[in-house]
């Protein structure tokens, strides 16, 4: 195995990991035992790639060695290997390949999403207005906005932003997705066998079973209206992909690979779009001078009156470069997803075993000091060249790289522009 620092009985190497900031602690190992490392959290041992060329190594180039999703307990034991972010082999092929497909059907890339994205924006713009120039939270707003997106390609509607049933939806997925950033819930993937010690991962457990049946009647309900013929969501076309395939001895079609791909979609189409959203909105109080420059530059490019559309992005190359910065910069994302080994893999002169653990560390490839000139300020200039053209940085993964890399990665770059360049359209932000 690659080298790092040296385990201690029972809790391996958690003596040096801060189990709430784990990237802080696994980017200054880096910084010790290079960009490809071993660290023991408790029993598990983990090998992290640091860096982007190594990163870009081992998940593209060597793209099947290091392909596989880890196997973490308390996903394991929420979805019981159904879904897309967390299944494995042919079932895994099958959920993403249909998936992509779908999501290409129902708009993904093309006006007809764009038209649902802008809807939004609009409703989010008058809910901005009721305040009048107050200043006001926008977190919960904000995540109700993108949310609604994703229910609109997964059901086929839109809810209103006080809706109980989308109020319920979001509140159970939202204490999940904090709790499973949570300390106690990363203790429990180290030792599920003390799983009974673990408030945390039994409220993540039975919200799993409230969503679970909240979804079911959302899916019955398709079900009983079903129309093949004028399919309204990603929903609906799995149901028919199920009744097509429901004489199959086995099949990926199945109630639990439906409840799982419908929140994983969820999990990917929210959290971080509107995350990032508001950390937008941050870093332009504190830079007035690049929000200034970015309404400079839609008043040369949009017609009075009207709002920003996804055509317009290629004319407004400083409004993109900020916004991946602000992406690079605000690095929602520090860790990947672990990956495994499906085999014994010989990597930069190491061998890693068959089933190990890997974590990218995508933070460290959005600050390497060899792509990013200044990687430690927010520098929209990262994503210009000398002449104010937008430029593509290969190191900028946000949404990771290779086989396992996000697939919702084009739907949030359409929502990421679109309520972005809306809300400057119509706002100037300032601290309160």
């Amino acid at each position: 195995l690659p080298p790092g620092p040296r385990p201690l009985p029972v809790i391996g190497n958690l003596n040096v990991v801060d189990l709430k900031k784990p990237f802080q602690s696994l980017t200054e190992l880096s910084k010790i035992y290079g960009s490809v490392f071993t660290v023991h959290f408790g029993p598990r041992k983990v090998v992290v790639l640091a860096g982007y060329e190594t990163i870009k190594d081992a998940l593209l180039n060597h793209a099947e060695e290091f392909g596989e999703r880890a196997e973490i307990p308390i996903f394991r034991k929420m979805t019981q290997g159904n879904g897309i972010a967390f299944s494995h082999g042919e079932m895994w092929k099958t959920m993403r390949r249909f998936t992509l497909s779908t999501l290409r059907d129902f708009g993904m890339g093309k006006r007809t999403l764009e038209i649902r994205i802008l809807e939004e924006v609009n409703s989010l713009i008058k809910y901005f207005e009721s305040y009048h120039g107050k200043p006001f939270d926008t977190k919960m707003i904000l995540n109700n906005a993108v949310s609604n997106v994703i229910c609109s390609i997964l059901f086929g509607e839109r809810f209103e932003y006080d809706d109980p049933v989308f109020l319920t939806l979001l509140k159970l997925i939202n204490q999940n997705t904090k709790l499973l950033g949570s300390p106690m819930v990363q203790l429990y993937n180290f030792y599920p066998s003390l799983g009974f010690l673990s408030g945390a991962s039994k409220t993540v457990l039975q919200n799993i079973l409230e969503l679970n049946a909240f979804l079911q009647k959302l899916f019955q309900e398709h079900k009983e209206e079903l129309n093949e013929n004028d399919l309204t969501g990603f929903v609906d076309a799995f149901l028919v992909k199920q009744k097509q395939e429901s004489k199959k001895a086995h099949t990926a079609f199945s109630n639990g690979n439906l409840m799982f791909s419908t929140l994983d979609l969820f999990a990917a189409g929210t959290e971080t779009t509107s995350t990032t959203v508001r950390w937008g909105l941050l870093l332009l109080m504190k830079y007035p001078e690049i929000q200034r420059k970015i309404q400079e530059e839609m008043n040369h490019v949009i017609e009075p009156g009207e709002l920003p559309k996804l055509e317009d992005r290629k004319k407004m190359p400083y409004t993109e470069a900020v916004i991946h910065e602000i992406q690079r910069f605000a690095n929602i994302v520090p860790m990947g997803v672990s990956r495994s080994t499906p085999r014994n893999v010989n990597f930069r002169g190491y061998v890693i075993p068959k089933g190990t653990e890997i974590i990218p560390l995508l933070t460290s490839a959005l600050n390497d000091e060899l792509h990013w000139k200044t990687p430690d300020q927010f520098n929209p200039s990262h994503f210009l060249d000398a002449n104010g053209n937008f430029i593509r940085r290969e190191a900028f993964i946000p949404f990771s790289i290779g086989r396992r890399a996000c697939l919702g990665e084009g739907l949030a770059r359409m929502e990421l522009f679109l309520f972005f360049s809306g809300l400057l359209r119509k706002f100037v932000f300032q601290p309160p």
